[in-house]
Formats: structure tokens, C-alpha cells, sequence
């Protein structure tokens, strides 16, 4: 399988993970120009709707639950800026329409979802979102949890992490591919990628202890790039920034990491 999906660059989808990729972890992304919409069916997922960019309506229904809107949320255009998207969580069987105001960037992550867990559709304002920073030095980043394990949601988690020019990120290497908690936990993901200026690359490699999976990646604005298993880091080259939205699910909602023992020293530091 290759784990890198390019970006489309006509019409409303910029990328999209094909359908049976992953178990638990389903993925797209929109660009809207202003007075499009965009439909939105849960079905048996719950999803994260995460307006990377621009402002928007976003209104619809989810059964037991009511009818909902959010008028005009959004409150940055582009996701270099130093602050946190709006989202909103819609439980499974909802319905909702998406309207933008001026031109949209936005993306729709979605997980197993659970009818009786009783969850009903939110707004995920900014200042609910925990902002901070991890590493040092040339291993510094900056990340926004945007639906943590902390916040209520069956299985979905999704975060957003900004990596300097010139950084590594998701590093040392780390992998969350085996039930073992509380050591490690099972959890697929994807990282949507974006580059600022946008003409730029970044690299990431996706492999495991055995090699049997080994692939290392150019990874270009708007890609995305698909880790069923395995140590992912990011490696952004010197002049650009990186951005990269995670998201990931699996059988239970915890996140528990196991870094690279080769690597692991690099902690030390």
C-alpha cells in the first residue's frame, strides 16, 4: 500500500482517504468558495469537523438531539496563524450543511462512532483547546489539542501541530500499533500536511522494528499521508513550516506511545 495520498487540485476535494484504507480512521478534506456548501452525512461515524481556515455556517440535525447552528465560526485564515480552529463534533446519524462565508478550508475526520453513548452535537470553541509545546532545540513544536482523549467522543482524537523550519517533529520516532496498555495502545492515523510557502516539501518516513514496512516520503501541501502501523516522524527542511493535522482511532480511545529504542537516547538530551 502506498501510504502517500497526493492532493487534488480542482474541484472541492483536496484529498480524501479511500474507503477501507484504515479500520478505525476515515479522512477528507474541502476547499469552498464563498456561498458553496458542503454535505455532511455521519452515517454510523462520529466526525470532527475542523475549520482549518476562513468562516463559515455550519447547521443540520442529529437524532435525539435536536436541530443545531453555528452561525460565522471561524476566526483565522490560514493554519500558520497562532491561534486554534473552531470544530464541531457530530455524533453518528447526524446530518449537517456546511456554508462558507468566504473561501473555507476544511477538513472532516471520522471514527466508529456509538448511538447509545449518548454524545449530542458541539461546538468546540478555540479557547477550549489546550495549546503547548513539546521538545526542545531543533525538536521544538507547537500543538493544539483539538479533541484530546480528555473531551468526550467514542473514539476519535484529533490534534493539530505546527513544526518551525528547520525542526523534526513526531520525534524520536514513536508508534502507538499494539494493544498493550497501559505500555502502548493500538491507534491508526493519518497526517493531513500543509507547508508555508506552500511550493515547499517536507519528509516523512512511516516504518517498523522489522522493515517489513519502510516507506520514506516528499510529502507536499495538501498531501496526506497514511500510518496504519509503525514509527512516523516528520522532518521539515530549512526555510519552510510545517503544519500537520492527526487524526486517529482504534479500540480504545487512549493514546499510549512507544518510542524507537534505536532513538530513544535522544531524550536524554
Amino acid at each position: 500500500m502506498n501510504l502517500l495520498i497526493k492532493r487534488q487540485h480542482t474541484g472541492q476535494p483536496l484529498v480524501q482517504l479511500p474507503t477501507g484504507a484504515l479500520e478505525y480512521v476515515g479522512f477528507s478534506a474541502y476547499r469552498l468558495q464563498a456561498g458553496e456548501t458542503l454535505p455532511v452525512q455521519a452515517g454510523q461515524q462520529e466526525l470532527c469537523l475542523v475549520l482549518l481556515s476562513g468562516l463559515a455556517n455550519v447547521s443540520g440535525e442529529a437524532p435525539g438531539h435536536g436541530a443545531f447552528n453555528w452561525e460565522a465560526i471561524g476566526d483565522r485564515q490560514s493554519v500558520f496563524e497562532d491561534k486554534s480552529p473552531f470544530a464541531v463534533y457530530l455524533p453518528p446519524a447526524s446530518q449537517a450543511q456546511v456554508q462558507a462565508l468566504n473561501d473555507v478550508h476544511i477538513a472532516v475526520c471520522a471514527a466508529p462512532g456509538a448511538s447509545d453513548a449518548g454524545l449530542g452535537p458541539r461546538l468546540i470553541a478555540p479557547q477550549g483547546m489546550k495549546r503547548s509545546v513539546r521538545g526542545k532545540g531543533a525538536n521544538t513544536r507547537y500543538v493544539c489539542d483539538i479533541l484530546p482523549d480528555t473531551e468526550p467522543a467514542h473514539s476519535l482524537l484529533v490534534v493539530e501541530v505546527r513544526t518551525p523550519s528547520g525542526h523534526s517533529s513526531s520525534y524520536p520516532p514513536h508508534k502507538h500499533d499494539t494493544d498493550d496498555l497501559p505500555h502502548q495502545s493500538f491507534l491508526e492515523e493519518t497526517y493531513y500536511h500543509q507547508v508555508n510557502p506552500p511550493q515547499g516539501f517536507v519528509f516523512q518516513r512511516v516504518y517498523t522494528d522489522d522493515r517489513s514496512l519502510d516507506q520514506a516520503m516528499a510529502v507536499e501541501n495538501g498531501d496526506l499521508v497514511v500510518v496504519p502501523k509503525g514509527y512516523h516522524p516528520v522532518s521539515v527542511p530549512y526555510g519552510y513550516e510545517s503544519y500537520y493535522l492527526n487524526v486517529m482511532a482504534g479500540p480504545k480511545r487512549v493514546w499510549h506511545f512507544h518510542n524507537d529504542p534505536q532513538h530513544s537516547w535522544l531524550m536524554d538530551l
